[in-house]
């Protein structure tokens, strides 16, 4: 965000606690000396008043970047969002763009209650001019927000607030990644293991267990939930011939739903098993920690959902 601040003084950070606190997670630490109070300005706890702020001065040429305490509270800006900044340019009829990012951390924390957990961003993806982001990895969350704050439409980033402590190496060429674009983070030839934000981990430690029983697990990170990089889920699908999609949201018309129909109508003839999916269980977040992991997708959840598809084991 610094570096995009620094190139364009059209962008600019808006939302609760983001300047004299430094953010709630130190995310924009520093940025209220370095760019003032007009460019980092604190909000009172008014989300949808402060999302529509952003959409109108967006509207007017600015860039604005609207921090969500967390997406959990993006709920109460929901009409700003899906009525005004995914259909600005096409209700206006080109006349207006909305160059707007919304962001913050998603899905759960630990122990923050079922009012604090949600994985909204299947909530979002549903909404045709949005374009929806959760990386992760550092390298990955720097170049996919640099991308958003520079493309002309409103970008959802989703950042799991449980990888704001991972560390990793960032290139020094580094620049924008597309968003739309997934990769391979390891590859294999059993079975494909689709996953996006820390559920990609989860998949990585799976990967790990799998590979000490003799299975070879290829893992496709989406980085990018809309746009939605099918081209390289189904090439690897037709590889493995089977696929497992782990996401940390609802069952019910998750991401997991949309990844599974397309796998189906377009690598029907390479599947050797029908497609899984291990998610958030259906309820409500509990309070309680052992039933808040119990509920929430696991490395051995994972394992079994892979075993299943290539013959081995129990369904997760």
């Amino acid at each position: 965000m610094i570096e995009e601040m620094e190139k364009d003084d059209r962008v600019f950070l808006m939302g609760e606690e983001v300047g004299h606190y430094q953010g709630a997670y130190k995310v924009s630490e520093g940025m209220l000396e370095k760019f003032g109070p007009r460019r980092v300005i604190d909000t009172p706890i008014a989300e949808n008043g402060f999302a529509g702020v952003g959409v109108g001065a967006a509207m007017v040429g600015l860039r604005p970047i609207i921090e969500f305490m967390t997406w959990n509270f993006s709920a109460v800006a929901f009409d700003q969002i899906l009525n005004s900044a995914a259909k600005m340019r096409q209700m206006s009829g080109g006349q207006f763009n909305c160059p707007i990012v919304f962001r913050g951390p998603n899905a759960s924390a630990r122990q923050v209650g079922s009012q604090h957990s949600h994985a909204m961003e299947h909530f979002y993806a549903h909404v045709p001019g949005l374009k929806v982001v959760a990386p992760a990895f550092p390298a990955d969350a720097k170049g996919l927000m640099k991308a958003a704050i520079r493309d002309d439409n409103p970008v959802l980033f989703m950042e799991s607030e449980t990888l704001y402590s991972l560390k990793g190496d960032l290139p020094d060429d580094l620049d924008t990644i597309p968003m739309g674009k997934a990769q391979i983070v390891r590859e294999g030839t059993d079975c494909t293991i689709v996953a996006y934000s820390r559920m990609t981990h989860v998949a990585l430690e799976a990967a790990a267990a799998l590979e000490k029983k003799g299975v070879s697990v290829e893992i496709v990170d989406l980085r990018s939930i809309r746009p939605l990089d099918e081209d390289m889920i189904v090439q690897s699908v037709r590889k493995t011939h089977r696929c497992v999609v782990v996401h940390e949201g609802w069952p019910y018309g998750g991401v997991g739903a949309e990844v599974s129909d397309r796998v189906q109508r377009l690598a029907f003839d390479f599947l050797d098993a029908p497609v899984l999916r291990v998610t958030t269980l259906d309820v409500p977040m509990p309070y309680n920690a052992k039933l808040e992991q119990l509920c929430m997708p696991q490395p051995d959840r994972v394992v079994a959902a892979v075993e299943r598809t290539v013959g081995r084991g129990r369904a997760a």
